[in-house]
């Protein structure tokens, strides 16, 4: 990507693979970032073309390529990129040059596995975070108890836990007694994992299997593949059709992942514990 000076030094840490340009402004504001060894806090700051910008005294510098990854991360991965209680990180798994540069787009915990997008593009990766897109995301939740239908009713209509604000899903879809189809467009910190824990149910599974228009499809854990220009055109415009699938061609459905239920046509409308 051509980098036109002179830039706010926010976008030239996001293209820089230093994040999303909120995080970005976080380490600005944090007072991690120098600009020709000065500590610089304001956010409106310009970057020249024979600048030196450094985070945490280490050098950082645009790339003149863009990436865009899709990994299927494992259970037991962190998608942070450094945490000295950790040493198996989600991003090595995708081997690049330049993985130091890449970023997740969201995050999935350490016990969660599936899809998760990686990128060097701090401007895209905001895009597809804003919540005005709402994008969606679609994940199979195992469960150690029975599901019970009026407690997914109830996290529909929201439920209040730690935050002013409820947790809610968009739908669900019941597959057997124990796994369930669900749908969020937020994305709060484990919220999966906080909904079913409020009614007293312990997840033993949490794959994601969908984000707007991607599918988890066919890569196994630990495998990892680049996205096309339309889908990131597609993610960016918040579409949750594949342009990889052609519109007059039956949709092939995603692999299922090993140990999820196949799904059902539909489920009885008359069961309440499931």
């Amino acid at each position: 990507m051509k980098i036109e000076y002179p830039i706010r030094l926010q976008s030239y840490l996001a293209k820089s693979g230093c994040g999303s340009r909120r995080s970005c402004e976080q380490l600005i504001s944090s007072g991690r970032v120098k600009i020709n060894t000065k500590r610089v806090t304001e956010l409106g700051t310009k970057v020249e073309a024979e600048d030196v910008v450094q985070v945490d005294d280490i050098l950082v510098e645009p790339s003149d390529r863009t990436y865009y990854y899709a990994l299927n991360k494992p259970k037991g991965y962190v998608c942070t990129n450094y945490d000295p209680n950790e040493d198996r990180y989600a991003r090595d798994l995708i081997d690049i040059s330049d993985r130091n540069l890449l970023f997740h787009i969201g995050r999935l915990d350490k016990d969660s596995t599936g899809l998760i997008l990686f990128t060097n593009d701090g401007d895209i990766a905001q895009k597809i975070m804003h919540p005005s897109h709402e994008i969606e995301k679609e994940y199979l939740v195992n469960t150690s108890e029975n599901l019970r239908r009026m407690d997914l009713e109830e996290a529909l209509r929201g439920v209040y836990i730690d935050l002013p604000k409820p947790y809610r899903i968009k739908s669900f879809d019941i597959q057997t007694k124990r796994w369930v189809r669900i749908v969020l467009t937020e994305g709060k910190n484990r919220e999966i994992r906080k909904i079913f824990s409020y009614f007293g149910y312990d997840v033993k599974q949490l794959i994601r299997i969908r984000i707007g228009c991607l599918e988890l499809g066919d890569l196994k854990p630990g495998e990892y593949r680049p996205l096309t220009k339309d889908e990131v055109d597609a993610l960016v415009g918040g579409a949750d059709t594949n342009p990889r699938v052609h519109k007059s061609a039956p949709r092939r459905p995603a692999k299922r992942p090993v140990g999820a239920p196949v799904r059902r046509s539909s489920p009885r409308s008359d069961e309440e514990d499931l």
